[in-house]
């Protein structure tokens, strides 16, 4: 397996392309990556190929920072657009692959849809069975994102984020950094500390009145997942914010295949708020990372 640096890496000398088919990023220890795909065949990634005794040296995650993704000049508005009620997966799925296609084509302008579903699991290219516990509790559908398990749910925000890479950064590192800097900057407007983490793509808060874990460790709890796509350079799916959801619904999965860490959310933290204020200051932080929006056209 190629190092996390050189998954994101493009051409260079001593390169080989991946085969003409989706791929899922993972590392041994279950989630550094486990939230990522890339078609190699349409957006060009490439692994670097090393021998064992030169081994690319990784680029640690972290020391990418994106405070700001926006558009080239001239590329217009993102358009916010908010789905009422719960929408089916299968209708969400449909939805973004209709619009990814459109804003290749460039006959649609970028895309954000904020939707809920009903209650159900995703299972992405790397969800491995012994972390689908409960198969019977809620419907399982296969997403074509990366990553591994994860539930959506009534009370949780699901952004999709359909941005074309090439009017703003050919960088998929860099566009992940700047989805955890726009969740970090709404939860920061709720007096909410989100944090990063090298090995566990998302968002975390950290449960100091929890009892610390057994190597000394500060309990940490998931508040936010990532599961993006990539198609010539056009991005789908997206974020989940936990604003409200039934935490216990989570039990039927190990979400992302990380284990040994919680899921919370905003009520749980002790923020009440209803979900029209939160997609407000979605809103709000989405232009402070990646530029202005403009309300769908019903």
């Amino acid at each position: 397996m190629p190092s996390v640096a050189g998954m994101y890496q493009e051409s260079s000398d001593r390169t080989r392309a991946f085969p003409a088919k989706p791929v899922a990023f993972r590392r041994s220890e279950r989630g550094a990556v486990a939230c990522l795909l890339f078609q190699p065949a349409e957006s060009r990634y490439i692994a670097t190929m090393t021998t064992p005794s030169a081994p690319a040296p990784a680029s640690p995650r972290l020391a990418t920072i994106t405070e700001r993704f926006a558009a080239k000049a001239g590329s217009g508005p993102v358009e916010w657009r908010v789905v009422e009620g719960l929408l089916p997966y299968p209708d969400a799925l449909q939805m973004m692959e209709r619009r990814v296609a459109e804003i290749a084509a460039g006959t649609a302008p970028e895309t954000v849809l904020l939707v809920e579903h009903p209650p159900l699991y995703t299972a992405g290219t790397g969800a491995q069975d012994d972390d689908l516990v409960d198969a019977r509790r809620f419907p399982v559908f296969k997403a074509g994102r990366g990553g591994e398990y994860t539930y959506h749910g009534p009370g949780q925000r699901v952004a999709y984020v359909l941005l074309d890479l090439k009017r703003r950064r050919e960088d998929v590192r860099a566009f992940v950094a700047a989805l955890e800097a726009w969740i970090i900057g709404t939860l920061d407007s709720f007096q909410i500390r989100g944090e990063r983490r090298e090995d566990r793509v998302g968002v975390w808060v950290q449960r100091s009145e929890r009892p610390l874990a057994a190597d000394g460790a500060i309990a940490e709890d998931k508040i936010a997942a990532i599961g993006i796509r990539v198609r010539r350079w056009v991005t789908f799916h997206g974020i989940s914010l936990n604003v409200d959801p039934d935490l216990d619904h989570f039990s039927g999965i190990v979400p992302c295949g990380i284990r040994g860490h919680g899921v919370t959310s905003l009520a749980d933290l002790g923020i009440l708020v209803s979900m029209p204020e939160v997609d407000s200051v979605l809103r709000t932080q989405f232009e402070a990372v990646f530029g202005d929006t403009a309300d769908a056209q019903r």
